[in-house]
């Protein structure tokens, strides 16, 4: 078998997934995008609603966000041969008193370790939001998502970029922090276009 066609395989593993399948109240719908040529890993939460009723990652008012913040468009967003996106959890994990919760515990330490080793040709990772952040960044991470995000610098050196998430929930973020649209996002922007070229 082709490494192509091992990892299409794995893949469809993934998006055959039951594991959690008790504790969703959508039932699983595992929703990523990968390839083994991609150049750029987006590293998110877990899909919300609108992402798990249509089963397209950030098909949402986030991903637009998202998209406007990297200057890319639709298409170049959804070429798994350019753009990876492999969330913390790949099934919309219901929602809370505050927003949805949290991804399921048991998907990333089940099939990160399967996945992201396929990533060969990842020249940049951006972890979103404060799981992704503490999924990849582990002890290096800040005390808060702010902290992190402060010292993006510092994390980008090692080739991930943190980032808060695109929610429209993030608006007093960004308000509170306009460092971020000044500083980080010409960078982020400037990154994106060096990894996918």
């Amino acid at each position: 078998m082709s490494e192509p066609e091992a990892f299409d395989r794995l893949v469809a593993r993934v998006r055959a997934c039951r594991l959690c399948e008790a504790h969703l109240p959508l039932g699983p719908r595992p929703v990523l995008q990968a390839s083994p040529r991609s150049r750029l890993l987006i590293v998110s939460q877990a899909p919300g609603r609108k992402v798990h009723d249509t089963g397209i990652p950030f098909n949402d008012v986030s991903g637009d966000r998202l998209r406007e913040w990297l200057g890319v468009d639709k298409a170049t967003f959804y070429d798994a041969g350019r753009i990876a996106i492999v969330p913390m959890g790949f099934c919309f994990p219901g929602t809370g008193k505050d927003g949805d919760l949290p991804p399921r515990p048991e998907c990333a330490p089940t099939w990160h370790p399967l996945l992201l080793p396929c990533l060969t040709q990842v020249r940049l990772t951006l972890a979103i939001g404060q799981y992704a952040q503490a999924g990849l960044l582990g002890e290096r991470r800040g005390r808060t998502l702010t902290d992190t995000v402060l010292a993006w610098r510092e994390h980008l050196a090692r080739g991930v970029l943190p980032l808060p998430h695109p929610s429209p929930r993030n608006r007093l973020w960004l308000t509170r922090n306009p460092w971020f649209e000044a500083e980080l996002l010409p960078e982020l922007r400037r990154q994106t276009g060096l990894a996918l070229r």
